[in-house]
């Protein structure tokens, strides 16, 4: 590792460490070295507040002049709540900007680049552009289609079940993997079930770790079956939102708009319309989701294109039975050569269990 990769994996790993905390913000480290040593450290800590090259300009102060700056992403270039990094960058005398990848973001996508040469200041882009631009996968997709990115996630044995054929399943992963379930649902805004797995467990679906940030809950109930009493209905640690059809139960929906839950109809006709689902959540702003959802809804975001990435925790039993449920129900695709690929895996053990992480490669795939 050379120098400049030395600075630069200090930085991302100080923005990866912000995971959770700056939506729809993306993460954002920076380093300052100026005589061969560390003058300032920022990392972007919320939205709204100073941006992390900002906070290594404050701690470096007059040790700036003349100094590296090793940003994660592009400095920004237009006024929002915060001013432009690059032109602080610049009033600061940093006399060398090394980017690791640009800021997909229409409004800045190299306008900070160029302040930052027409100051005269050296630029180099592209150092650890692949983890840069991996660590800010939710931030790349939401700034460009206003649409979340979506992380399926699902617990299931080595034969694909995710309960027996009696509907139990509960514990199948370990106590290690479901810690590591409340970290992702730390890291997204939202989180997402069909009614039915309110109807079978009655989860708070809350994030159980110290200090950690409870997603909104989405629920797709098409007839609004969902009982009052259920945890997400009376639990108001977290927001509750129900996405319906047309053809639902009004009085219902008065109650349930009672209790200051928020429903919102799709234009499905029988069944709540994922893909309205997604772009109405996107339009709330929401830039990640998370999936929790049984075979029938995670069928219905796969059809659709919607997935972007799968989690799945893999405990070593076996269950066996065709009447056991899998993790994906529907007809699924008639041909092998129509499976959906996942690319870019990795798979790591977490105490008994094997969590694995895939993109799904779909064929012909619009910009969901």
């Amino acid at each position: 590792m050379t120098n400049d990769e030395f600075y630069m994996d200090l930085a991302l790993k100080n923005a990866q460490a912000m995971k959770g905390q700056t939506d729809p913000n993306p993460l954002v480290g920076s380093v300052i070295v100026n005589d061969n040593r560390i003058v300032g450290i920022g990392t972007h800590l919320k939205a709204g507040e100073p941006h992390a090259e900002i906070h290594a300009l404050r701690m470096a102060g007059e040790n700036a002049k003349g100094g590296t700056i090793y940003v994660t992403l592009e400095p920004c270039s237009h006024y929002g709540r915060t001013g432009p990094c690059a032109v602080a960058i610049v009033e600061a005398g940093i006399k060398k900007v090394i980017i690791a990848t640009l800021d997909p973001n229409p409004i800045v996508a190299g306008n900070g680049v160029k302040i930052l040469q027409d100051a005269g200041i050296e630029v180099v882009t592209g150092l650890l552009e692949k983890e840069s631009q991996k660590m800010n996968e939710v931030f790349n997709k939401y700034i460009v289609t206003k649409k979340p990115f979506i992380t399926l996630k699902t617990g299931i044995t080595l034969d694909g079940k995710v309960a027996t054929h009696t509907s139990n399943s509960k514990w199948i992963t370990s106590e290690e993997a479901r810690q590591d379930v409340h970290q992702l649902r730390n890291e997204n805004m939202a989180i997402l079930v069909g009614v039915n797995t309110v109807l079978k467990d009655d989860p708070a679906l809350t994030t159980r770790i110290p200090n950690g940030r409870n997603p909104i809950r989405i629920i797709m109930d098409s007839k609004l079956k969902i009982p009052l009493e259920s945890q997400v209905i009376t639990e108001t640690q977290a927001e509750t939102i129900i996405f319906t059809c047309k053809d639902y139960d009004k009085e219902k929906r008065k109650a349930l708009e009672a209790r200051n839950i928020t429903v919102l109809e799709t234009s499905g006709t029988l069944h709540t319309d994922p893909v309205d689902v997604v772009t109405q959540i996107g339009e709330k702003g929401i830039s990640s989701l998370l999936i929790e959802g049984g075979g029938n809804i995670n069928a219905s975001f796969l059809k659709n294109k919607l997935i972007d990435k799968v989690v799945l925790y893999f405990a070593p039993k076996l269950i066996g039975g065709k009447e056991a449920p899998t993790f994906f129900e529907g007809a699924g695709i008639d041909l092998m050569k129509d499976a959906i690929d996942l690319e870019h895996t990795d798979i790591n053990r977490i105490g008994p269990d094997f969590k694995f992480v895939g993109y799904p490669r779909y064929p012909n795939k619009y910009d969901n």
